[in-house]
């Protein structure tokens, strides 16, 4: 059965956010809630819901919901405008309309009865084969399912998403009892390709796999914290990115979800749990029930662990305290191992120097990792079948950089049991079972492939690659590197595509990426059927290596920086031009250079959730590697696609704004909207599977036989009325205060390459008289004192200058 119709029954915080990520897929969705009480219940229709302009009164309590999302930061819809996708209703009117639906997802108040109840009226109204679950985040799925039809229950399976699901990778799947192995699998597939997810499978017990090892993490991190006296200031310090956490850390986290939720899900697991050794870690600590009591909640209720304060000098941050619940400034924290720790790149190294530090970081550290290490080693397999499911799911529900089981490996099995035998400390039966056998680790590789140790079996199985996911780390170590320097590798991906991965720091694009870019089209045309360009760092490119680019302005190396310019304007153009098909595949920041890259190829083949942007305004540049180019270019595209008369200015100015206020596209549907991305590329809804997504969309080229494109000799430049009309913009903004004098000088270098420069009238121009007009300003601005200003600014904060 294809999944086309979904309905989402219940409009709450999750229901709506569920809603807004599957019409972000291109899903029909239907999202219903309660009739409103004193409102009367309308004749059925035989519609599948009702527009949100023709929704009513009847239908407010959906509609609210869905002007929530359009306000809601960060945002769960890729553009605003597709929530008028999604179609309303309730259940005293609507609910016979998930007849219609494939699948139907549950997403009202946890209470088991509630939820039974809805789904006794979903039996009676649902179509046979139809997929139904649930998105709690800790009932029982068997409970739920008790009393429903046997079609119902083969149908019926637990889909946790983790909040906000836009965002958030982790969906836990939760089986029934009688579920059919066929709805597990389909369900399975369909989340992780049309909706992005990492899929893990749990088991039916109490909050499942991430809400149960997470609560535990974060309520016996809070008693080690009282009973050691550290306060959360340091907490926070030392449980961030120092150990492959994010900066949110235990307690700005906590903030986050919600101290009622986080309160809520300790409970249930503390009633629910019976058999649970460590049970009483679950019961909150009397300092975090008197905060809930006081709606201390966190960001809900403008204060938690943390408040912000309005002060005399800007908002102030402030933290509680602990023994008073009263807020106070915070404390600066400083750990000399930590400081040190900045200076080890590699997570793993560096955990293990501070986990078996002599300090207080290190005895924070042990205390809490060793005991979650040893808590969820107890809970294989009652939990989840192996270790994988467990690490899956705290690295894609929290976004921790190492799981579980890697980062006991990072410590070191053997060294952390010695010492924890020392301690007189239960060893559970995984880890005596691992190393009787004679492993040193939970993981191992060997040959490019990655194994596992397994309890049943007791020795290592191997991790099966995944359909669709192709991991260049590990093509790298089945010896398929073409070539590699400091800044990039070519890489064989087999069925004759090759792959230019970038890998310098940050994925900035400097000498040896642009070397390896000349190579890998060269290589390409002689032996290979098409390139992709992607890698899978954090972010594709956060563009030019502005250090290089700041030290040789400052020296006043001219021939040198145009040079570099020039470099990278051939390189785009041979990419452009090149005679086998190019596809870049970008996701997360493409700042700047990394955005050309991606305006250069035949086609792009976008992640979802790909920000992307040409910044170069912002540290007084303009974008030089063809980027204004391209964006002239394209506008012009559009301008005949959608009236072969339009005018063009509207579209000139479209591209202006893009370029002279540095937008950046908060995804790549919105990417589309500013001309970043052409209607012809491609979106990925995972990122995982972007690389066989690109290499899959260059051999389809192939097979239609491709043609490369000829440089244009044919740009319409509209010359000197457009740039005064421009220019008047520029000035009207400076004289409001929207831009700084500088700001407008910038815009009018940008202003003057999309309207051709000196030219009288319309006139039709070569690509190359557009790349040397980049050229020339770019390099005039990189003379300019407030460029270099903000360069180095840029560099030092990470955050724009505007001066």
């Amino acid at each position: 059965m294809k999944i086309e119709k979904v309905a989402v029954l219940g409009a709450g915080v999750m229901g709506a956010q569920i809603a807004a990520h599957l019409v972000n897929a291109g899903l029909d969705v239907l999202l219903l809630d309660i009739l409103p009480p004193g409102v009367e219940p309308k004749p059925k229709s035989t519609k599948w819901g009702h527009s949100l302009a023709s929704a009513g009164e009847s239908n407010k309590v959906a509609l609210a919901a869905i002007e929530g999302l359009r306000k809601m930061k960060p945002a769960p819809l890729f553009v605003p405008e597709l929530a008028e996708l999604i179609r309303v209703g309730n259940f005293e009117e609507d609910l016979h309309c998930i007849s219609q639906a494939d699948w139907i997802i549950e997403a009202v108040v946890e209470k088991l009865d509630i939820k039974r109840a809805l789904f006794e009226k979903v039996d009676k109204y649902r179509r046979q084969g139809s997929i139904v679950s649930s998105n709690t985040s800790g009932i029982s799925i068997k409970a739920m399912a008790e009393g429903r039809s046997e079609d119902f229950r083969k149908h019926f399976l637990g889909t946790h998403f983790f909040n906000p699901p836009r965002y958030m990778k982790l969906l836990e799947i939760i089986p029934a009892p009688e579920t059919l192995p066929e709805v597990i699998t389909q369900i399975a597939q369909f989340c992780e390709k049309e909706l992005g997810k990492g899929v893990v499978y749990a088991k039916d017990t109490p909050n499942f796999i991430a809400n149960r090892i997470g609560t535990f993490g974060m309520m016996y991190t809070m008693r080690v914290m009282i009973e050691d006296g550290y306060t959360v200031e340091e907490v926070d310090k030392i449980t961030g990115p120092a150990v492959g956490r994010p900066k949110t850390a235990s307690f700005r986290t906590a903030d986050l979800v919600g101290l009622d939720t986080l309160v809520l899900v300790a409970r249930n697991v503390y009633s629910a749990a019976v058999s649970d050794k460590r049970r009483d870690m679950f019961e909150p600590l009397p300092f975090l029930s008197s905060m809930v009591e006081k709606k201390m909640l966190g960001n809900k209720t403008n204060g938690g662990f943390y408040k912000k304060v309005k002060a005399a000098d800007g908002d102030q941050i402030m933290v509680v305290d602990l023994s008073t619940l009263e807020y106070r400034p915070q404390q600066k924290v400083n750990f000399p191992s930590l400081e040190a720790a900045k200076n080890v790149e590699d997570l793993r190294e560096r955990l293990r120097m501070l986990v078996y530090g002599s300090d207080r970081v290190g005895a924070f550290l042990w205390k809490v990792l060793s005991e979650t290490f040893l808590y969820t080693a107890e809970l294989i397999p009652e939990i989840a079948d192996d270790i994988c499911q467990v690490d899956n799911a705290m690295k894609w529900g929290f976004n921790w950089e190492l799981g579980i089981f890697e980062a006991w490996d990072a410590c070191g099995v053997e060294r952390s049991v010695e010492k924890m035998r020392q301690e007189g400390r239960q060893i559970p039966e995984l880890a005596e079972k691992l190393l009787a056998a004679g492993c040193k680790s939970f993981y191992k590789k060997e040959n490019g492939y990655t194994f596992f140790f397994d309890l049943q079996s007791g020795g290592y199985k191997k991790i099966d690659d995944r359909p669709g996911v192709i991991l260049l780390p590990a093509l790298k170590d089945r010896q398929k590197v073409i070539k590699r320097n400091p800044g990039a590798s070519l890489i064989d991906l087999g069925d004759g595509v090759a792959c230019l991965e970038f890998h310098s720091k940050m994925n900035s694009i400097g000498a040896d990426t642009v070397s390896l870019m000349n190579f890998a089209v060269k290589e390409v045309e002689q032996n290979f059927e098409g390139l992709v360009i992607g890698n899978q760092g954090e972010n594709f490119s956060a563009g030019a290596n502005l250090m290089l680019l700041l030290l040789a302005a400052q020296e006043g190396e001219w021939e040198e920086i145009d040079l570099m310019v020039r470099s990278f304007q051939n390189v785009n153009c041979l990419l452009r031009y090149s005679e086998k098909p190019v596809v870049v595949a970008p996701f997360g920041l493409t700042l700047g250079g990394g955005c050309e890259i991606t305006m250069h190829g035949d086609r792009a083949c976008a992640a979802a959730e790909t920000y992307i942007g040409l910044v170069e305004v912002g540290v007084g540049l303009i974008p030089a590697g063809g980027g204004t180019k391209e964006m002239l270019v394209r506008a012009t595209e559009r301008a005949a696609i959608e009236a072969s008369d339009a005018d063009l200015f509207p579209y000139i100015k479209q591209a202006f704004e893009a370029i002279a206020t540095a937008k950046v596209a908060t995804s790549a549907a919105e990417a589309r909207k500013y001309g970043y991305l052409r209607k012809s590329d491609r979106i990925s809804m995972n990122k995982d599977r972007l690389i066989e997504d690109a290499k899959q969309t260059v051999l389809a080229m192939v097979r239609e036989g491709y043609r490369k494109p000829q440089p244009r000799q044919d740009i319409p430049a509209l010359g000197q009325s457009a740039l005064a009309a421009l220019k008047l913009g520029i000035h009207i903004m400076v004289q409001g205060g929207f831009a700084t004098e500088y700001e407008g000088k910038i815009a009018t270098k940008v202003a003057y390459i999309l309207t051709g420069g000196d030219l009288s009238r319309e006139t039709k121009v070569s690509e190359q008289y557009l790349l040397d007009l980049e050229r020339e300003a770019f390099l005039s601005l990189c003379g300019e004192r407030k460029t270099q200003e903000r360069i180095q600014h840029m560099l030092k904060t990470g955050k724009p200058l505007r001066n």
